[in-house]
């Protein structure tokens, strides 16, 4: 018996911030839209100015991408994992982004002159089979449903794609969850509204621990992996809280 679509929402409905699917698109939509000229200073100063040599080791020593390969950015926001992605692949000319919302989309044209287009992880407007590899870079909360989002991954991908997926999560230690609370929870909803001034990034990093709290285990986005039908499905564990996935779309016989 097969399992429910359901089963791989990523969370379950937040209220009050949205009661229905439809709700949670517009949203999201709507809290990045107008948190998008504060995001990138968050994702820089948020985690000390260490977000960019993260993504760069990861992407170099862990996902499988290299120089010269077409690659996709899912969930791009204003562009940190897409120009991490193109300093490994050899510039921007290698590098298309897909991104939800426009106020994100603005902001990131701002800092890579790459190739943009609005669209969502279940909805990808591209032709099939473009790409040789595909990253998304702490957005998968975001998502609808992990299989049909992983199923255009899938999709797009050429024969032997790789696909690379960061994430943060929650620790399974009591002091480090403790930490992670600490920080993610309570301390950098209060650092956005002193350093931002906007009611609206602090809202949204507020929603962002709610989505960490609520997000379905590890071993769940593995099997939508798997369902979607990617192939070599694994995950690696940084620091407690860094979630890697990758994934390998099969050669075609």
């Amino acid at each position: 018996m097969s399992t429910p679509l359901e089963t791989f929402e990523p969370h379950p409905i937040l209220a009050p911030h949205y009661g229905s699917k439809p709700e949670k698109d517009r949203f999201l939509r709507g809290i990045f839209d107008s948190s998008a000229p504060h995001y990138e200073g968050i994702a820089s100063w948020g985690f000390l100015g260490s977000g960019h040599w993260y993504r760069v080791q990861a992407l170099k020593q862990r996902s499988g991408l290299k120089p010269g390969m077409k690659c996709l950015d899912m969930a791009a926001g204003t562009g940190p994992t897409a120009r991490a992605v193109a300093e490994v692949a050899g510039g921007p000319d290698f590098v298309t982004c897909i991104e939800p919302s426009f106020g994100m989309v603005s902001e990131a044209r701002k800092l890579l002159p790459a190739a943009y287009a609005q669209g969502t992880a279940e909805d990808i407007p591209l032709k099939s089979e473009l790409f040789d590899f595909m990253t998304m870079g702490f957005a998968l909360r975001h998502v609808n449903n992990l299989v049909k989002a992983f199923r255009e991954y899938h999709r797009v991908l050429r024969p032997g794609g790789k696909l690379f997926i960061m994430d943060v999560v929650k620790p399974s230690n009591r002091f480090g969850l403790w930490l992670h609370k600490i920080y993610f929870r309570d301390l950098l909803p209060r650092l956005t509204r002193l350093i931002t001034g906007s009611h609206e990034a602090t809202y949204l990093m507020e929603y962002y621990w709610e989505t960490m709290d609520q997000m379905v285990p590890q071993e769940t986005v593995l099997e939508a992996l798997r369902i979607a039908g990617f192939e070599d499905v694994k995950h690696e564990l940084m620091i407690g809280c860094f979630c890697e996935y990758s994934a390998t779309k099969s050669v075609a016989k």
